[in-house]
């Protein structure tokens, strides 16, 4: 239901947008700034994206919970949409969402409507195995290390 409602009450706000800010500034200025917006937005979602992917790796390579670089990747990729849609009010909600406070807000008051029930990434180091470390395996060997006994000369097997 609120879905449907963005996809009307958004476009009904973009449209009033533009008429309100052409009628002060001209058709002109209004699609130069429509354009430096989508422009200077690509520049800081490549650049945030960037830092957010080196973060999200660290996590991974610390093991720790990847669940905020995460969120915050996908509000720079959610960020980067809407300022590539034409508009006022996309881009200033656009805009707004490339301020890591903003989104640290954001995520934080997402977390706290999501209710998780069981989180793991790699071994608990506060609890040990079941099962112990060293493991006896069955296998037959032989011994190919060279015989000081044996003669020098050649084999038997190759004898007439």
């Amino acid at each position: 239901m609120w879905l449907l409602i963005a996809f009307i009450a958004v476009p009904m706000i973009e449209i009033a947008l533009f008429i309100q800010v052409g009628g002060l500034i001209g058709v002109w200025w209004t699609l130069l700034i429509v354009l430096l917006t989508a422009i200077t937005g690509s520049y800081l979602v490549r650049s945030q994206g960037l830092r957010e992917l080196g973060n999200l790796q660290k996590s991974f390579s610390e093991l720790d919970d990847p669940t905020e670089p995460l969120a915050h990747g996908a509000m720079i990729l959610f960020a980067g949409a809407l300022l590539l849609t034409p508009g006022f009010f996309t881009d200033v909600v656009g805009l707004s969402l490339l301020v890591p406070s903003v989104r640290r807000a954001a995520f934080v008051w997402a977390k706290s409507k999501v209710n998780v029930q069981r989180f793991e990434m790699g071994e608990n180091p506060h609890q040990r195995p079941q099962q112990p470390n060293d493991r006896v395996i069955d296998a037959e060997f032989e011994d190919v290390t060279p015989n000081k006994n044996r003669p020098d000369g050649p084999s038997d097997w190759t004898r007439d």
